[in-house]
């Protein structure tokens, strides 16, 4: 029975493979002249109504997360690892990395107190962006953090006390004009960084795809939702005043608030609706280019795996492009997904099922010309560094099911980003073979 069904396993791979060396092999000719174009220039990525393009080509996203990167790049013994998942990583073909620009008070902090920066680990940040280029990937940078870990929010309240404030919830950081203070002192030292190996400014640096202003960030103690909203109001403002010619995002998890009651069946739990987060108000915040979503229905929902959690992805990310289309007008990335294989009924089946899931919500989509702009993958690793691993890593040399979905994604991805896809809207004469590359169904 073992034997068979390895065998069977087998047969799937090497069909899969071979689908996947027919699509490789025929986007080849289109992709190579959008590269020689890349290579003479690397121009900023910007929205057009609910597209991401570069150069007024569409740019849809298959990317990842490694939040790690500044800090394994501060110690020479682990700065390989940088260069080391930038290069894994364009191997299959992600063209995007969302990446930490903070770590506030903590071990081998950015920012040591207010407005006070470790001189080597912003060199350190320098590095993690020239590297990126050097692959072909753009980044995210992400501002602060909602959560605890590389100090956020709750380091701000910290501060904030110690200078003599008197605060009495992290969610102070939202609200108390001195810690807005702080934030924005930080937002405007990293956006006018000089970086040290490029000498490119970064507010400046086509490599940094998007500004965004907080992981995850949460205001329970305002269920209402407005004085998250006020804060959001405020800093995508302020950073456009810095820096006009970079995106600009939230890093929403994406649950519905308040102001759109139709949409709360949505949610995963009823406490979503909770935490002072309203995403479609969020998103209409001057300064917002596009939208974030996060999905993890093995946080939401329940940790264990259950037939339950793919309806849900499907369901939670159909409704956030038809959002986006329909309210927004503008491109939504679904900037973390996965599952942890620390969760009780875990296997390497159900993740590549999961991964699956997604992207094929994002093709459904794209081939609509819908909002659906890209996913990022929550998360990628290279060799040596399970001791990081929070359960979600995915380590491409070691999971070759995996890897090939992610590359088969970023292949029919790169179609769409082709000249004769957008100018030609499939008019010439390979539209049939290429719909049926782009929409082969996995076996």
């Amino acid at each position: 029975m073992g034997s068979s069904i390895h065998s069977e396993q087998e047969i799937i791979e090497d069909e899969c493979e071979a689908v996947h060396n027919q699509i490789t092999d025929s986007i080849s000719t289109y992709v190579s002249e959008m590269e020689e174009v890349e290579e003479e220039e690397w121009e900023m990525v910007q929205k057009k109504g609910n597209q991401f393009v570069v150069n007024d080509e569409p740019f849809y996203v298959n990317g990842f997360n490694t939040y790690w990167l500044m800090v394994f790049a501060a110690d020479e013994s682990t700065r390989g690892k940088v260069s080391e998942v930038f290069k894994q990583a364009a191997s299959v073909g992600l063209t995007v990395c969302r990446t930490w620009a903070f770590n506030d008070g903590q071990w081998r902090a950015l920012q040591k107190s207010p407005s006070v920066y470790d001189e080597q680990v912003f060199k350190a940040l320098d590095f993690v962006v020239s590297e990126a280029r050097k692959y072909k990937i753009r980044l995210i940078l992400s501002l602060t953090n909602n959560w605890e870990a590389y100090g956020g929010k709750a380091q701000y309240v910290k501060w904030g006390k110690a200078a003599g404030l008197n605060l009495t919830s992290d969610d102070d950081f939202f609200s108390h004009p001195t810690l807005r203070t702080y934030y924005k002192a930080h937002v405007k030292t990293v956006l006018n960084r000089v970086n040290t190996f490029t000498n490119i400014t970064y507010k400046n640096d086509p490599t940094i795809f998007a500004w965004e202003l907080m992981n995850e960030p949460r205001c329970t103690s305002d269920p209402t939702g407005d004085k998250l909203q006020d804060w959001i109001q405020d800093m995508a403002v302020y950073v456009k005043s810095i820096d006009p010619k970079h995106l600009v995002e939230i890093g929403l998890e994406g649950f519905y608030g308040p102001s759109t009651p139709q949409r709360v069946q949505f949610n995963p739990n009823t406490y979503a609706q909770q935490v002072g987060t309203d995403f479609i108000r969020n998103h209409q915040a001057l300064g917002v280019d596009f939208a974030s979503v996060h999905i993890y229905p093995d946080s939401w929902i329940s940790q264990a795996i259950s037939d339950t959690h793919l309806p849900f992805v499907t369901s939670w990310m159909e409704a956030h492009i038809e959002d986006a289309e329909k309210y927004l007008g503008m491109p939504v990335v679904f900037a973390e997904f996965g599952v942890s294989a620390k969760d009780p009924g875990y296997n390497s089946t159900y993740r590549d099922n999961l991964i699956n899931r997604v992207y094929k919500t994002i093709l459904n989509s794209t081939r609509k010309g819908g909002s659906g702009a890209g996913s990022l993958v929550w998360q990628v690793f290279p060799d040596g560094t399970d001791y990081m691993d929070d359960g979600y890593a995915i380590v491409l040399s070691k999971s070759t099911s995996t890897s090939s979905i992610i590359s088969l994604q970023s292949t029919r991805l790169a179609l769409f980003n082709s000249r004769c896809s957008w100018k030609c809207h499939w008019g010439c004469k390979k539209k049939k073979q290429l719909e049926k590359l782009i929409y082969y169904d996995e076996l």
